[in-house]
């Protein structure tokens, strides 16, 4: 019998029967190392892609847990999205389908309240839905958590990339203190970190390598001829590599605005970040690099100080630091969260001895690369795949991150995987959108309401 056989975990033989039926053959890495700590009732941190087969782990789990004499809400499932509700309260449904008159109800934005209201009036085994909507049905007492003793987080990092901290926060209020919690995420983000420490009681945790090289920073230097050639190494490296997010480091305020003109006047989407910004430009900057709206910020170390950016794609020293040890740090921003990060420097014979106080600093030898293609140069500047969205609207007009999840993906909607991430300020909300569907998402906000009223909305430029 393999290690990976579902016989050998504690589970009922009529859901073990059924998974034979279903074609369920073996265990992925992330049932294998995550159902043994969930079926003992363990709090369980998993860490894995989508397709690792993390639904029928913890689906399995709560199907195990649950008592279906008992007809009171026993478990949770919250997800960013009512795609990924659907398909999570669907797959739930098929493992459990041994088991006689059991009730799996979905509770997401975008659909009509009113009906959701009757379900819930006739009871239900286990609620699957989105933060936004859930708040809503405990906010109005039409949900009640009181017997839930199974919470699961699905795509933790997804819900709180989209702003729903404060939901999660009023709805974990909600269930009593002792009930068992598993957190799916595909990143260990430190937002995630910190929601886990504060939620969960002694949590295992489970992490199933992804396809990638984990967390490898890809160290490049090239020389340019002179200042001058300088900025055309900088445009072939971001042509050849691609970064969906870059930061581009350069060494004063003035160098940074001339980098980031100079970058846009040659088509691509660059903003600077310096001291001189005025702090309403400094948020919004941050908010359309974050947002994955434009691809290069370009910045000085004092302005990037304190910057918290998950899954930077690339850092370009466009000049080695003054301070080694700073450009060190400059380099450690990539390659986080998992993902592969490269981290190219450009450097001119002026700056020889800098880089060897960088190889006596990191003990290592660098090698200077040769340069890409000139040719790359005539090829259409890659464009960033997400927009940012303004609303003229916020906190201070009740406006939550569900309201604008549910406006965008309500009847007739765009898919919630075209949403990116949700920002909320007093008077104003963001929210990144595909490209492709911008002007969709534009008319969704303008046509419908949020709070049962009309905000201005706009592209951020």
């Amino acid at each position: 019998m393999s290690s990976t056989d579902f016989s050998k975990l504690n589970i009922p033989l009529a859901l073990l029967s059924n998974l034979n039926s279903l074609g369920y053959e073996s265990m992925t890495p992330i049932q294998a190392k995550s159902l043994p700590h969930i079926l003992k009732g363990q709090d369980v941190i998993a860490q894995g892609q989508t397709g690792s087969g993390k639904t029928a782990a913890f689906g399995l789990g709560l199907l195990t847990k649950l008592d279906v004499k008992r007809f009171r809400i026993q478990s949770l499932v919250l997800c960013p999205t009512r795609e990924l509700a659907d398909q999570v309260a669907k797959e739930i449904r098929k493992l459990g389908r041994s088991i006689h008159n059991i009730k799996v109800l979905t509770l997401c934005g975008g659909a009509p309240f009113g009906p959701q209201v009757g379900s819930l009036e006739h009871g239900a085994h286990i609620i699957v839905g989105t933060p936004g909507r859930i708040e809503d049905h405990l906010g109005k007492g039409t949900l009640k958590l009181e017997d839930v003793n199974l919470l699961i987080l699905d795509e933790a990092d997804r819900m709180l990339e989209m702003g729903f901290q404060e939901s999660l926060d009023f709805i974990i209020k909600q269930i009593p203190s002792d009930h068992q919690t598993l957190m799916f995420s595909a990143t260990f983000a430190a937002q995630v970190k910190a929601v886990a420490k504060r939620i969960m009681q002694q949590p295992v945790m489970v992490k199933v390598a992804s396809m990638h090289d984990d967390s490898s920073i890809m160290q490049h230097v090239f020389k340019a001829n002179d200042n001058a050639h300088r900025f055309m190494v900088l445009r072939l490296l971001l042509q050849h590599y691609h970064p969906e997010s870059a930061v581009v480091f350069c060494n004063t305020k003035i160098e940074t605005q001339e980098v980031a003109d100079e970058l846009n006047q040659h088509g691509f989407s660059a903003l600077a970040l310096h001291g001189d910004l005025e702090q309403r430009d400094r948020d919004q900057t941050l908010i359309r690099f974050v947002n994955k709206s434009i691809s290069v910020l370009v910045a000085t170390d004092v302005a990037a100080r304190g910057l918290d950016i998950e899954s930077l794609d690339a850092v370009i020293n466009y000049q080695i630091a003054r301070d080694i040890e700073v450009h060190v740090h400059r380099i450690g921003r990539t390659g986080r969260a998992g993902n592969k990060g490269f981290a190219g420097t450009i450097y001119t014979d002026k700056e020889h001895f800098k880089l060897l106080k960088l190889e006596e600093f990191l003990g290592q030898k660098i090698t200077t690369e040769a340069l890409p293609s000139e040719n790359i140069l005539a090829k259409p500047v890659y464009q960033p795949r997400m927009a940012t969205l303004q609303i003229d609207g916020g906190k201070k007009q009740k406006i939550r991150p569900g309201d604008i999840l549910g406006a965008l993906t309500g009847e007739n909607g765009i898919a919630g995987k075209q949403v990116g991430k949700i920002q909320l300020f007093p008077n104003k909300s963001y929210v990144a959108v595909d490209r492709e569907v911008l002007q969709y998402a534009l008319r969704k906000i303008s046509n419908g309401k949020l709070k049962g009223r009309s905000f201005r909305v706009r592209e951020l430029l």
